[in-house]
């Protein structure tokens, strides 16, 4: 079955952050500016894969992450990919937003690191990529390269794709509590001709991972896909979670 491989010392997961740094992303999401809400948010995440990958005062690495930035041009945070014992002890890097949407730029990077990666990945889980944006691209369409990233293959399945998709209102119907919401499926309404357009790039949620948000209190359905609405920090939080939902060894 794929996206069953355990994560590991030996076959860590890979989790590429792709993250809009456009101006937008000053705006508010409640209290805070949208950007402020994704780092917090990647702050949380960061601290559980950290919990799970700690043994006695030792953190292992479990967890390899990247973490691209972008607005009109595409920047590499980490300089390429990093354990997260590394990442840990170095902290998140300050972003700054500005400038347009280059989602295909910044695909276009991610690309070229999985084209690298993938050449002796081994056994590890299959490679996710994080991608969160709150508007419409500018420049090239993004469809064909992240076609071409979930086509990679790997030994636990092709790459899995996650969208982040922050806006004031995303789907037609509210979302009463997260923790009950079934999640983002092919038949799901939206308010928003850019929410489809990242539907159409979302992987399916893969049932290992669904059974590791089950026991962190979330009620996904078995159709779900790696889709999440960021209209409230609740669901930025879930996103994060499931970037960070690969199975690991005990």
């Amino acid at each position: 079955m794929p996206y069953e491989s355990l994560a590991s010392s030996s076959s860590p997961a890979l989790i590429i952050y792709v993250l809009d740094t456009s101006a937008s992303m000053q705006r508010p999401l409640g209290n805070a500016t949208r950007i402020d809400v994704v780092l917090e948010a990647f702050r949380l995440t960061r601290r559980q894969m950290v919990f799970r990958s700690t043994r006695g005062e030792r953190i292992a690495p479990r967890y390899r992450l990247a973490l691209f930035a972008y607005n009109d041009a595409v920047y590499d945070m980490l300089d390429g990919v990093r354990p997260i014992d590394e990442v840990a002890r170095k902290g998140i890097p300050s972003l700054s937003p500005a400038g347009g949407t280059a989602t295909e730029r910044a695909f276009k990077a991610v690309e070229r690191l999985l084209q690298q990666e993938l050449r002796d990945y081994g056994d590890g889980p299959a490679p996710l990529v994080f991608h969160m944006t709150d508007g419409a691209y500018t420049g090239e369409d993004p469809v064909e390269v992240v076609n071409r990233i979930r086509a990679m293959e790997t030994n636990d399945g092709p790459p899995l794709v996650e969208n982040l998709f922050i806006a004031p209102r995303v789907l037609k119907e509210p979302i009463e509590d997260v923790h009950q919401w079934p999640g983002i499926t092919q038949a799901t309404e939206f308010a928003s001709e850019e929410a489809a357009i990242l539907r159409s790039i979302s992987s399916p949620l893969p049932a290992s991972y669904r059974q590791v948000l089950s026991h962190a209190g979330y009620r996904l359905a078995d159709d779900a896909l790696m889709m999440l609405p960021g209209e409230k920090s609740s669901l930025v939080e879930l996103g994060m979670a499931m970037s960070a939902a690969t199975p690991f060894a005990r």
